[in-house]
Formats: C-alpha cells, sequence, structure tokens
C-alpha cells in the first residue's frame, strides 16, 4: 500500500512540475513595462516555427530553468514566423533581431530596455546561441552576461 502511494505520489508531482509552465511575453512593449517594473532584464528568446526545438526541450522546458528565470529575467519570445502578427510588429522584431546580430535560430540576447518620448532604446549585455550542454551551462553562461565580473 505504502509503494502504490508513493509510486501516485511520485506522478503527480511530476505532473504538476510539468504543468507549470513558464510565462513568455510576446509583446515587446509589455515586456519592457515589467522588466522595468520589476528592475530585470529581458531574456529575448528569437525563434520561428523552423528552428529546432531542442533549445526548448533541453532548456526552457526544465525545472530548473523555470526557477533561474522568475528570479532573474523578464521572457519575451519573438516568433519571426507567427503569422497572426501584425506586419508592423514583425517588421519591428525583425529590425531587433538585426540590432542585435542574431543570424542563426533559435538565439538568446539579454538587454535592458526602455521607452522614452515613443522611442524605445536597448542595451544588449549579450546574446547566447543554442549550444547542446544542457540547462546547467545555460544558466551558468546565463549569470556571467548579467553579472559580469
Amino acid at each position: 500500500m505504502t509503494r502504490k502511494l508513493l509510486i501516485l505520489l511520485f506522478f503527480l508531482v511530476t505532473f504538476l512540475a510539468k504543468s507549470q509552465s513558464l510565462e513568455w511575453k510576446t509583446s515587446i512593449t509589455d515586456a519592457i513595462n515589467i522588466s522595468n517594473e520589476e528592475r530585470k532584464p529581458l531574456l529575448i528568446l528569437f525563434t520561428a516555427a523552423t528552428a529546432p526545438e531542442s533549445l526548448e526541450k533541453e532548456v526552457f522546458r526544465t525545472l530548473d530553468f523555470e526557477k533561474w528565470s522568475r528570479k532573474n529575467v523578464i521572457l519575451l519570445k519573438l516568433d519571426l514566423s507567427d503569422a497572426a502578427m501584425s506586419s508592423e510588429a514583425k517588421e519591428q522584431n525583425i529590425k531587433l533581431k538585426n540590432a542585435f546580430g542574431v543570424i542563426d535560430l533559435p538565439e538568446v540576447c539579454y538587454a535592458n530596455a526602455a521607452i522614452r518620448k515613443g522611442k524605445t532604446a536597448f542595451d544588449l549585455l549579450g546574446r547566447l546561441p543554442y549550444n547542446s550542454n544542457g540547462v546547467k551551462a545555460f544558466i551558468t553562461d546565463s549569470n556571467l552576461i548579467l553579472n559580469p565580473e
């Protein structure tokens, strides 16, 4: 009986951990406002439907990343292939991608941003292309960008 209860508890905990999802913003303006309110930099994920899902699977869908991101960054996902996006928003996202020097998708950029007099200004902190070293290495590399010594 105890063994069955433990197995049930294990599956319940696993299900609840996976059911908690990250809150990715898709509006640059909303993300910047929250970033400034919470005094956290933006983690901007540039992606597209054709981009490999390795980064999502190996990093973003892990409990370690979820815990780290909630404390350290505001998540902004810019899907450059989103057909529902207005042409103005798509153009803005492509300009930002080009300004940050992003070539291969997916790629993560860290930045601070501010909106003043209707103009958006970004301060690029660093870029982090995908590598297959896993979530711990991703978090370590991210911390080096966010907290340079």
